[in-house]
């Protein structure tokens, strides 16, 4: 619910920081460990190298995030695309509403003209 207040109150990014909270609060957080340092404390283990922990796990946990990392990027940017794409089809939809309004005002006019 408090994700909804704050897309609300500061769209797409206050709800992402809701979540980012509610993530790092104990829901997930807690049970990861610390990332490349071998398995999480929830029972899985992420793979061979991680479960070893050390360098390798370490270069691993940082692709894994940088990764995730342009994910988000990319879908943020095809969620903007469509809200700009959806700005400009309300627009096309406005100036076409706008100019029926024109028509019917001209009939209403052209109808008080022949009284």
């Amino acid at each position: 619910m408090a994700a909804v207040a704050a897309a609300a109150r500061g769209g797409l990014r206050g709800a992402l920081v809701v979540q980012q909270q509610r993530w790092s609060s104990g829901s997930g957080a807690d049970q990861l460990g610390e990332l490349g340092k071998g398995a999480g404390k929830g029972g899985g283990g992420g793979g061979a190298i991680r479960e070893a922990g050390g360098a390798f796990g370490k270069k691993q946990a940082a692709e894994e995030e940088r990764y995730f990392r342009e994910k988000e990027r990319e879908q943020l940017a095809a969620l903007r695309k469509h809200h700009e794409e959806e700005i400009h089809h309300h627009q096309k939809e406005i100036e076409r509403l706008q100019k029926e309004i024109e028509r019917h005002k001209y009939k209403i006019k052209k109808l008080k003209d022949d009284d």
